[in-house]
């Protein structure tokens, strides 16, 4: 194929390019996703190793179920964050099982609605997840994370703020890879300004590298510079202690902390299943497949379901398919499921280099405060689209009732003193976090209240008609580019 045909045509058998063109598009899509992988561990405490490795393995999995049909990446998942936070606020490594014990759960809620799907059809399940419900409860995910984003910033907003810049500026004028890689880059440039700080004006002032040795102006932790030194090149990328198998064997488990993670955690697999559905959509749309329709969304999702749990029980993140490498279809216009497949493997092989993980664990905490921030926002801003996209009637007191209790409860219950609804049962203790309960309120009160006024549908004049997010037959398909 020549390069022209590469530039201008869509591209639907990559081996046609060459070994050389195919190896450097599957490290593109590996880069697109690197970026915000790594950074859900950076910022909750799970192994980085874990969580390449699981993105690899999970992506894979993803695959085999989806007939291999799909190319779509599975990195880790924002969504969850609140979930880890309030079962291990601070990282704890005792806990971060008991939180992986949670969305290891709340991956085999995709198995359940995939069965659902299969035995009821698509529509008859999605009437239960309408935007009027899922929006706000995406909504919520980002502002409830805000304060922690907030907090990292405050130990260096010098940093922090040329963090967001290089953020921005990448994201409007930036070109090709350096459009679809911003958070990458910001990472990479602002870790390189507190290198330059570190050389010209480090002082360690209580366990931090600070400038001149101000407090409030941190950089890089002391033991995180050593753990670099003395980490192995290539290692396990996991150890047993942090899966979850390691509850139930080493002594005798929280049950309550059991029972908190799950009650805790699990519901928000609601909105994630949502946004999966979005991001099937994206993809079927830029490559004119309909993936909805074959392999089928109940493959899909069991697949998404299966690679969360899967990573989970090890002590990894939880997976979603990662826009990122929609944007990179979007982009080369190379369709060709085995690219993604390739940059599975190359995300395997960097798992097994301890070197790399303790490189990306010292990231300074300004850094992931500035990423965090614009993270964040954006995860809110889906949920603002996911509202406006599908003109969710706000003239209609249901739809306002709906949006106004999800938000007020997910938002308030999380900055409340108690920081959660604590229900004492006996010996132990329940606690549900402000968007377990905004989600299970808010499914209920759609369920209950008249008035609806969303379909969902799958074909193509119906959606078009009830506005929805999937659409049978995009209209403009170049199946005549089609190896």
């Amino acid at each position: 194929m020549s390069k022209s045909s590469l530039q201008d045509g869509a591209v639907y058998d990559a081996k046609s390019l060459g070994a050389g063109r195919v190896i450097v598009l599957g490290f593109q899509h590996m880069f697109a996703m690197f970026g915000s992988t790594v950074l859900v561990p950076a910022l909750t405490g799970l192994s980085v190793s874990a969580t390449l490795l699981f993105a690899g393995l999970g992506t894979i999995l993803f695959h085999l179920i989806s007939k291999r049909k799909v190319p779509a990446f599975l990195g880790s998942s924002f969504a969850f964050l609140a979930g880890y936070f309030a079962i291990a606020p601070n990282g704890e490594k005792e806990l971060l099982p008991y939180a992986c014990f949670g969305v290891a759960l709340a991956g085999l809620v995709y198995l359940i609605l995939a069965a659902l799907i299969k035995a009821f059809g698509v529509n008859r399940v999605m009437k239960f997840f309408p935007p009027i419900v899922t929006g706000p409860i995406i909504i919520a995910i980002g502002l409830c994370l805000s304060a922690t984003a907030i907090n990292s910033c405050s130990t260096n907003w010098i940093v922090a703020v040329v963090a967001i810049l290089i953020i921005v500026i990448c994201n409007i004028w930036g070109k090709g890879m350096i459009k679809i890689i911003p958070i990458l880059l910001g990472v990479i440039g602002a870790c390189i300004l507190c290198i330059i700080l570190t050389l010209a004006a480090g002082q360690p002032v209580e366990g931090y590298y600070t400038i001149m040795g101000n407090p409030n102006f941190q950089l890089f932790s002391v033991a995180s510079i050593e753990n670099i030194k003395n980490a192995a090149w290539i290692g396990l990328p996991f150890n047993y202690s942090d899966t979850v198998f390691s509850i139930f064997t080493s002594g005798t488990p929280d049950t309550g902390l059991l029972i908190t993670a799950i009650f805790t955690i699990v519901p928000i697999s609601l909105a994630t299943i949502v946004e999966h559905i979005g991001d099937i959509s994206a993809i079927s749309s830029t490559v004119g497949e309909n993936y909805i329709k074959d392999p089928g969304l109940h493959r899909t999702l069991m697949g998404d379901g299966l690679a969360t749990t899967l990573a989970s029980l090890f002590g990894a993140p939880a997976n979603t398919t990662y826009g990122e490498n929609t944007g990179v279809l979007t982009l080369s216009k190379v369709y060709d499921p085995f690219v993604v497949r390739l940059a599975a493997v190359f995300a395997i092989c960097f798992s097994i280099s301890p070197k790399l993980a303790a490189c990306i664990s010292a990231i300074p905490t300004p850094v992931v405060g500035g990423i965090s921030l614009v993270l964040y926002g954006m995860i809110s801003a889906v949920g603002v689209r996911n509202v406006v996209e599908n003109k969710i009637d706000f003239s209609k007191a249901r739809n306002v009732i709906i949006a106004a209790i999800i938000l007020v409860l997910s938002i308030g219950v999380t900055y409340s003193a108690a920081g959660a609804i604590v229900i004492p049962c006996g010996k132990i203790v329940i606690s549900l976090s402000g968007l377990a309960i905004g989600s299970l309120v808010g499914i209920i009160l759609n369920a209950a209240l008249p008035g609806k006024d969303y379909v969902f549908e799958t074909n193509q004049k119906a959606a078009q008609a009830k506005d929805s997010t999937i659409q049978s037959e995009p209209v403009e398909y170049k199946k005549k580019d089609k190896k």
